[in-house]
């Protein structure tokens, strides 16, 4: 999952963009709505995390842009008002979800991952693939019933290898979507993930590289 985090209280947004990484999830930061409005322009975000009171554009009127652009990302508002008025009012706006200040960050995480599934190519919290399993409520993957252990990084590319369901992905898919904006398009950083991810799945081999193409998950 990639996320943009528009929040313009600097500290806060350190934070949120801290924990969701420990939780396998590319995060780009920007500070007020003109820039959320450049960003999703240009990336593809499967959510926003927007906070309502901005600077410059008003995250109400970022909301409804992107809703106008038929983007293909979720939106969870953040405000500091908790009334029910201001949950409708958000909602009304084509918010997705609504999050009062302050929150408990596992919730935050919890809305996040529930909105993901919520999307057009909607898939179950458990993923499977031959003898392969990853719950992505709990982050764990088992193959054969053995637990493995995968950093952040290769947890985030195999969700996006399991949800293809055998589909060939590049490798600028995965980065695009894995990795932040900040990302050096040409680090060799998909490939070094997948050569890991590889070893720590075991035999028989599930991910193969499509030559010049990416890669795919297959039992053969």
């Amino acid at each position: 999952m990639r996320v943009l985090v528009v929040e313009d209280e600097q500290y806060l947004a350190r934070v949120l963009e801290l924990g969701l990484r420990r939780e396998s999830i590319a995060v780009d930061v920007v500070h007020d709505g003109g820039t959320a409005l450049q960003r999703v322009a240009v990336y593809d975000y499967d959510a926003v995390v927007l906070d309502r009171d901005l600077p410059g554009v008003h995250g109400d009127e970022v909301c409804r842009r992107i809703v106008a652009m038929g983007l293909d990302c979720r939106i969870l508002m953040l405000t500091a008002a908790g009334r029910l008025g201001d949950k409708v009012e958000g909602l009304g706006l084509g918010a997705d979800d609504y999050l009062a200040k302050p929150f408990d960050f596992p919730e935050l995480v919890a809305r996040l991952r529930a909105l993901y599934r919520r999307s057009p190519m909607a898939h179950p919290p458990v993923l499977t693939f031959a003898d392969l399993s990853f719950d992505t409520h709990r982050r764990r993957v088992t193959r054969a019933g053995v637990e493995i252990r995968l950093t952040p990084k290769e947890l985030a590319v195999l969700e996006l290898l399991m949800r293809a369901d055998g589909g060939v992905l590049s490798a600028d898919h995965l980065l695009d979507k894995a990795w932040d904006a900040h990302t050096d398009p040409l680090t060799n950083a998909v490939r070094l993930v997948v050569h890991t991810l590889r070893k720590k799945l075991g035999e028989p081999r599930l991910v193969h590289t499509a030559i010049s193409a990416g890669y795919y998950l297959g039992t053969a």
